[in-house]
């Protein structure tokens, strides 16, 4: 724990804050909510409707991630994995780290605000459920699921923020995201399932092993592939679409089978490397299609 004279400075302090809530991590759901927005304008959206969906998306993650690490430190403290992180090391104080969730919070609503009223009215649903998550270990096994769920709403989020009003697309969207984000959430939380048991945290690998938790992160992750391919019949959705998601279709096939039950040492890439390959090749498989043929809205 740092003394008073040896606090860090206000730039450190958010340097370690962006490092903790993992800020370059935001790539994850940020290309389905620009995806969802290209959908919804039929090509390029608004300039400014694009910067307040880019700006609410990174406030709504950070605010999340803030209050994850709040939420859970008590247990940051006592995971080997975790406890040398800027919270629980005593780096950073619980008063920053509410300070700047706050900022992050009220920057998502003001965010919201500037796109339009219907997207202003559900802010506060939205920034619920992206707080909300932190607590579902406590209560379910399904937390997973949960966690897909904040990350599922970003696109429909974006398609209200660029048409003001509910949509199909971004729906079928967002449930591949769930599937998506669930599917890689189960694999990263095998390392923990010795010590999720241990203190009474709930997730699938500590409930039903890690072989089966690997099994259901390879169903979620063909339920994803299947939701986002129903999109293939949206006009101005084609080939490109169609090649990028073959090629995570395929990053998905190889990051399931570099974890096993018994070896999870290159999970760090499964995770973070392989993922963030996904959610940009869908994106610029769409992007391509999308401003290219321009086919407008769609209805």
């Amino acid at each position: 724990m740092a003394s008073p004279t040896e606090a860090p400075s206000l730039w450190r302090r958010i340097r370690l804050t962006l490092g903790m809530i993992r800020f370059s991590h935001s790539i994850f759901a940020l290309p389905f909510a620009l995806l969802s927005a290209f959908l919804a304008a039929g090509g390029w959206p608004a300039r400014w409707t694009l910067g307040w969906i880019v700006v609410a998306c990174v406030f709504a993650r950070s605010a999340a991630m803030a209050f994850n690490r709040l939420h859970d430190e008590r247990f940051d403290r006592q995971n080997p994995r975790t406890r040398h992180w800027a919270l629980p090391a005593g780096l950073l104080s619980r008063r920053f780290v509410w300070c700047f969730l706050v900022f992050c919070a009220a920057g998502f609503i003001f965010s919201a605000a500037m796109l339009n009223p219907l997207a202003f009215i559900l802010s506060p649903a939205a920034l619920a459920i992206l707080l909300g998550y932190s607590t579902a270990k406590r209560w379910t096994a399904g937390s997973h699921f949960i966690l897909g769920l904040a990350l599922g709403i970003a696109p429909i989020g974006a398609w209200i923020g660029v048409r003001g009003e509910w949509g199909w697309p971004p729906l079928l969207l967002g449930l591949g995201v769930l599937f998506w984000v669930a599917g890689f959430d189960i694999i990263y939380s095998c390392q923990d399932e010795a010590f999720d048991r241990r203190v009474g945290l709930r997730s699938l690998p500590a409930r039903v092993g890690r072989a089966r938790a690997l099994a259901l992160s390879a169903l979620s992750h063909a339920l994803a592939l299947a939701c986002f391919l129903l999109l293939t019949g949206l006009p101005g959705l084609g080939w490109g679409y169609l090649l990028a998601l073959c090629v995570a279709a395929a990053l998905l096939v190889y990051e399931q089978s570099i974890v096993s039950p018994a070896d999870l040492s290159r999970l760090n890439m499964a995770f973070f490397t392989l993922n963030g390959w996904v959610s940009l090749l869908v994106f610029l498989g769409g992007f391509c299609d999308l401003v290219l043929l321009g086919p407008g809205p769609i209805g």
